[in-house]
């Protein structure tokens, strides 16, 4: 994840917890200094969060969040549409690491902190139609195992009393690749959908960062329209 698609998912993560109550975001200078980032880096995260509606960008005044940001939920994918008896997990591996810099932003990590790395292959109805690769917080879920990891980990999040709070997705298209055809048995070259996500408990925090890879992918929004979105997108 380059930093401008990590700032927008942060950004996002913290109008959703309510993080600015007056609903006004930091000025872009305060937020260049917070990320440790170039001015024209932020630019770009704020317009893309203004392009989607998300906040409105008042000259003079500031940058503030839109009342009706979380009016564009996801209705279901082509996994949370199928039932979880038709749905099974393989784990590949699982181990502890030491977190990188990139790690230590994400999970709000001190140096010297370690993670939990695992991989694994979803089936559904026999058939392998993802692989993902996902990054836990070791300080968060010390006694994790495979077996958990085989299952649900919302299941087991919630199992050690933590509160699962909103998911932030984004996708893109891919090809997949040498390996991960080994893995999945189908052709390399073959279209499909890299999914991140980033994972919020209820406090904030995120809990998992993962990445999907999905064969055959399709997924549902309702989007409702916006007037007022709409007529600003067509000046700018």
């Amino acid at each position: 994840m380059n930093k401008k698609e990590f700032i927008i998912q942060d950004l996002l993560s913290k109008i959703y917890q309510h993080h600015y109550p007056d609903n006004k975001l930091p000025t872009q200078r305060e937020l260049a200094q917070s990320y440790q980032v170039s001015r024209h880096t932020i630019q770009e995260a704020i317009s893309k969060l203004r392009d989607i509606g998300v906040i409105k960008v008042v000259q003079g005044a500031g940058i503030y969040v839109r009342k009706s940001a979380k009016q564009n939920p996801l209705i279901y994918n082509s996994i949370t549409a199928t039932p979880y008896k038709h749905i099974t997990s393989k784990p590949i591996y699982l181990k502890r690491i030491k977190a990188t810099d990139t790690d230590k932003r994400t999970f709000e990590l001190g140096n010297d902190e370690e993670i939990w790395e695992f991989q694994r292959i979803r089936i559904v109805n026999y058939q392998i139609v993802q692989i993902e690769h996902s990054k836990l917080p070791y300080k968060l879920f010390p006694d994790l195992t495979l077996t958990d990891i085989a299952e649900s980990v919302q299941a087991y999040v919630q199992r050690q009393k933590y509160t699962i709070s909103h998911y932030i997705t984004s996708y893109a298209p891919v090809l997949i690749n040498k390996e991960q055809a080994q893995l999945m048995g189908c052709k390399k070259g073959l279209p499909a959908m890299k999914i991140q996500n980033r994972c919020l408990l209820k406090d904030g925090v995120c809990f998992e960062y993962s990445e999907v890879t999905a064969l055959d992918y399709s997924c549902t929004y309702i989007t409702p329209f916006n007037k007022e979105v709409h007529a600003e997108r067509r000046k700018n």
